[in-house]
C-alpha cells in the first residue's frame, strides 16, 4: 500500500481537530504525512494540532493569512510529498481501518480520484435519514454528474494539478465542481467506505434546509454550470458552534 498525504484545512477548530490526529495516530495504515492549513484561525487550532506531533511525527503545520476552503486545499497540495492525496474537514472522524480499507480500494479500482460516503453510526434517527438521502444522492450522480462531500476526497498531485486544483472563485460546491472535472479525464468512484462527519451543521441550519440548499446548488449548476459570482450565498466556517 502506498504513502499519503494528508490535507486538513481548519478555521478554529480547537474542539475538534485533535479528534482527528488522534483517530490518524491510531491508523493501522501508518505511511503518510499530515499537513494541516489553518485559515489563521482566532483560538488555539494551531497550538492544539501541535501538541500532536509525538504521535505523528510527520506532521506539519502551515498558517495562511487569508481565509478559504479551495486555497487552503490547494496549498497542501502544493506542500503534499507523496503522489497519493487525502483532503479532510477537521470535523472529519476515521475508523482505524480507514487508511488501509480505502488506499486498496483506490488500488483495486485504479482510481485517481474518489468520494467517501458520510457515515451516520450512533447519530440520531433524523441525521441518519438526512445522511441516507444525501449518501444516495452521491452514489447516483457519480455516473452521470459527479459530486462529493469535500470533507473527504482522495486525489492524486498528477490529477490535482492537470485539473488546475480547486477553484478559487467558487465558495459553494467547490467539491463537486473540482470531482467533476476530473471525472472528464479519470473515472470517479465513491468507495465502498464511511466516514464520521460532525452533525453541526444539520444541527444549526437544520436537516430540511440544508438538504435544499444542496439539492437547488447542484440543480443550479447542472444547468447553468458553477457559481463564481456568490449566487447563492456561503461563508466558509459559519458555524456558531466551534
Amino acid at each position: 500500500m502506498g504513502p499519503v498525504s494528508i490535507v486538513i484545512i481548519t478555521l478554529n477548530e480547537e474542539k475538534r481537530i485533535g479528534r482527528l490526529l488522534n483517530d490518524l495516530a491510531k491508523q493501522t495504515h501508518q505511511e503518510f504525512e499530515v499537513i494541516v492549513v489553518d485559515s489563521n484561525s482566532d483560538d488555539n487550532t494551531r497550538q492544539v494540532a501541535a501538541a500532536y506531533q509525538g504521535a505523528l511525527p510527520k506532521l506539519s503545520i502551515h498558517k495562511m493569512e487569508t481565509r478559504g476552503v479551495s486555497l487552503g486545499r490547494n496549498t497542501g497540495a502544493a506542500m503534499a510529498q507523496y503522489e497519493r492525496i487525502l483532503f479532510l474537514d477537521a470535523d472529519v472522524r476515521l475508523e482505524s481501518q480507514f487508511l488501509a480499507n480505502a488506499i486498496s480500494q483506490l488500488e483495486d479500482k485504479q482510481l485517481e480520484v474518489a468520494g467517501v460516503y458520510m457515515g451516520a453510526k450512533n447519530l440520531p434517527l433524523v441525521h441518519k435519514f438526512g445522511y441516507g438521502l444525501f449518501n444516495f444522492g452521491l452514489f447516483v450522480t457519480q455516473y452521470t454528474f459527479p459530486t462529493a462531500v469535500g470533507a473527504c476526497i482522495f486525489s492524486t498531485k498528477r490529477a490535482h494539478n492537470e485539473i488546475g486544483g480547486f477553484d478559487l472563485d467558487i465558495k459553494l460546491c467547490e467539491d463537486c465542481d473540482y470531482v467533476k472535472r476530473a471525472s472528464r479525464r479519470w473515472r470517479f468512484r465513491f468507495l465502498n467506505l464511511t466516514f464520521g462527519f460532525d452533525p453541526r451543521r444539520l444541527d444549526q441550519d437544520g436537516v430540511f434546509k440544508m438538504g435544499m440548499t444542496y439539492l437547488k446548488a447542484n440543480v443550479r449548476r447542472f444547468f447553468f454550470g458553477e457559481m463564481r459570482n456568490n449566487e447563492m450565498e456561503y461563508k466558509f466556517g459559519h458555524y456558531k458552534e466551534q
